[in-house]
C-alpha cells in the first residue's frame, strides 16, 4: 500500500468513535472496527496533529483514508504557488456549451483569466453568439458541427490538452475566486486522480425562482454532495461526483468520458477511475454555484433524466446500482415493526444488539455503544427501504393506485419517514408538509426515470434490492451513503 505523501496530516471522519485510549477505531463506510497497537495509536495522533511521522505511519494513514475513517490533509502551501507546483501543470479549464450564451457569459466572467479556458461549442444554434462570448473573455473555442452531448464535447477538448490537470466546468456553473488554487494541493498526492468542490444552487438570480422552489433546491439539490469531505467511489460513503465542476489529472482519465452516455457519464468516469486504482476526493471546503431549474417541471424533468442513467450504468457495473442494501438483522426488525409485530421487532433488535455487544466487548467497547449502533442500523435501514420503495414502487403506485388494507399504513410509513428524517436533519427553509410532499414527487420522478432507463437497457439491477449477509455487522454510520445516482 502506497503511504500518504510526506507532510500530510489526517482529519478523522465524523463517524469515527475511539475506545481504549485511541487504540480501537470504529466507523467508516461500511462500518468497521480497526484495532491499533500503542505505536499505531500514537502514529494516528501525530498525523491528526500534523506532526512529522514515519513511512509506516503514513502507510497506516492511507489505510484509514481508504477505509473512510479519515481524510487526508495536505500541508500548508509554501514556496511556489499551487498552480505552478505541478511542473507542466497549470490547469486548463474546459467548458462544454450548447446554446446558453447568457449562462456561458456569466461562467467565463467568473472563471477570469487565471487559467487557460477552452470552450467547446457542442453544435449550438447560434455559433457566432458563442464565439463572441469567447472573444470577449479571451477563451479558446472548439466548434463541433453536431450536438453530441457533454461527454463528447469534453473529450473533444481533452484530446488537445497537454497540461497536467484539467478542470471541467459546465456552462451554467459560477465558480468562486481561488477555487482551482484551493483544489490543486490535493494532487500533491500522486494517487489522486480527481477532486471536486461542493456544487450549491446559485443564489444570484433571486427574482427568477419562487421561494419554495429555491428553498427546496437549496435543501435537496442533486448536485450538492453535502458539507463533509470524503473518498468517492463504489462502496464509499460518497458514491459519485457530478462533472458540473471536476478537476482531473490528465493521465488518470485515459480516453475520457464515454460519449455514448448523455446522462451519468460523470458516474461512469469516476467508477472507472476508481476501478483502475485512482483515488477520487470530494472537498466541500471549496464551493461553486450551479444555476438550478427555474420551474418545478424543469426540476422534476432533470430528476427524471438523471434516473434514466441507472440502466446503462447497471449494465456496465453490475451490482452497484441496487436501490438498497439489506442486512438480515435490521431488515427483520424493520419488517416486523411495519407489520405491527412490535414485540418481535424489539426482540430482534435486542438479540442483535446483544450479539454485537458480545463480539466487541473484547475490544473495550461498552455494551451501550453496541445497542446504540443496533438501533441506528435499524433506523437507517427503515429510511433506506422507504426511499427505495418510493423510487422503485412509486411510479407503479401512481399508475395503479395505493395499496389497500393493512399494507396502506406500512406504505405510508415507508414513504413519509425518509423525507421527515431528512427534513429534521437538514432543517431547510421549507415547512415539513411541503418538504415531504415535494420529496415524494421528486423521488417518484427519479424512479420513473430509473424504470425507463432499466427497461431501455434491459438491465434491472437498479430495481432489485441486494442482500448483504453479515451475522453481526457494525452499522454504516454514513446515512448519506444511500444517495441515488
Amino acid at each position: 500500500m502506497t503511504p500518504l505523501p510526506e507532510g500530510y496530516g489526517l482529519t478523522l471522519d465524523r463517524s469515527v468513535r475511539t475506545f481504549r485510549g485511541g487504540r480501537v477505531l470504529v466507523g467508516g463506510s461500511p462500518g468497521r472496527i480497526i484495532m491499533l497497537t500503542t505505536a499505531g495509536a500514537d502514529a494516528v495522533s501525530s498525523l491528526v496533529a500534523g506532526e512529522p511521522v514515519s513511512t509506516a505511519a503514513r502507510r497506516l494513514g492511507r489505510r484509514l483514508v481508504d477505509a473512510g475513517l479519515a481524510h487526508p490533509r495536505p500541508p500548508a502551501p509554501s514556496g511556489a504557488p499551487p498552480l505552478t507546483r505541478m511542473g507542466a501543470g497549470s490547469v486548463t479549464v474546459v467548458v462544454p456549451v450548447h446554446n446558453r450564451t447568457g449562462a456561458l457569459d456569466r461562467c467565463l466572467e467568473a472563471l477570469g483569466r487565471d487559467s487557460p479556458v477552452v470552450v467547446v461549442d457542442d453544435g449550438s444554434d447560434d455559433p457566432e453568439g458563442v464565439a463572441g462570448v469567447c472573444r470577449r473573455h479571451g477563451a479558446g473555442l472548439i466548434r463541433r458541427a453536431a450536438n453530441g452531448g457533454p461527454a463528447a464535447a469534453r473529450n473533444e477538448a481533452l484530446a488537445e490538452i497537454r497540461t497536467g490537470l484539467v478542470a471541467f466546468v459546465d456552462s451554467d456553473v459560477r465558480v468562486t475566486p481561488g477555487w482551482i488554487a484551493a483544489l490543486v494541493p490535493v494532487f500533491d498526492d500522486p494517487e489522486v486522480g480527481a477532486v471536486a468542490p461542493r456544487v450549491r444552487p446559485d443564489p444570484t438570480p433571486a427574482g427568477a425562482v419562487g421561494p419554495a422552489l429555491r428553498a427546496y433546491s437549496e435543501g435537496r439539490s442533486s448536485l450538492d454532495m453535502g458539507p463533509h469531505p470524503g473518498q468517492v467511489g463504489p462502496g464509499a460513503a460518497l458514491r459519485y461526483l457530478p462533472a458540473a465542476a471536476l478537476v482531473v489529472r490528465r493521465e488518470a482519465v485515459g480516453v475520457g468520458f464515454d460519449p455514448r452516455l448523455r446522462v451519468g457519464e460523470d458516474v461512469d468516469l469516476v467508477w472507472r477511475m476508481a476501478d483502475r486504482g485512482w483515488r477520487v476526493r470530494y472537498e466541500p471546503s471549496v464551493t461553486v454555484f450551479h444555476h438550478e431549474p427555474s420551474t418545478w417541471a424543469g426540476l422534476m424533468g432533470r430528476r427524471f433524466r438523471y434516473g434514466t442513467s441507472a440502466g446503462d450504468l447497471s449494465g456496465r457495473f453490475p451490482g452497484r446500482l441496487t436501490p438498497v442494501e439489506l442486512r438480515p438483522w435490521p431488515t427483520a426488525a424493520v419488517a416486523l415493526g411495519l407489520t405491527g409485530r412490535y414485540g418481535g421487532a424489539l426482540a430482534v433488535m435486542a438479540t442483535s444488539g446483544s450479539l454485537l455487544a458480545y463480539r466487541v466487548r473484547r475490544h473495550g467497547i461498552p455494551p451501550l455503544a453496541a445497542l446504540r449502533w443496533t438501533s441506528q442500523g435499524a433506523g437507517w435501514t427503515a429510511v433506506g427501504i422507504g426511499r427505495a420503495a418510493t423510487i422503485v414502487a412509486g411510479p407503479v403506485v401512481v399508475a395503479m393506485g395505493l395499496p389497500r388494507g393493512r399494507w396502506r399504513r406500512a406504505a405510508a410509513v415507508l414513504v413519509l419517514a425518509p423525507p421527515l428524517v431528512e427534513w429534521w436533519r437538514r432543517r431547510p427553509g421549507l415547512d415539513p408538509v411541503r418538504w415531504v410532499a415535494l420529496s415524494v414527487v421528486d423521488d417518484v420522478a427519479y424512479g420513473a426515470g430509473v424504470w425507463t432507463g432499466s427497461v431501455r437497457a434491459r438491465s434491472f439491477g437498479p430495481l432489485i434490492p441486494a442482500v448483504r449477509w453479515s451475522p453481526v455487522p457494525v452499522p454504516d454510520l454514513h446515512p448519506e451513503g444511500a444517495r441515488s445516482v
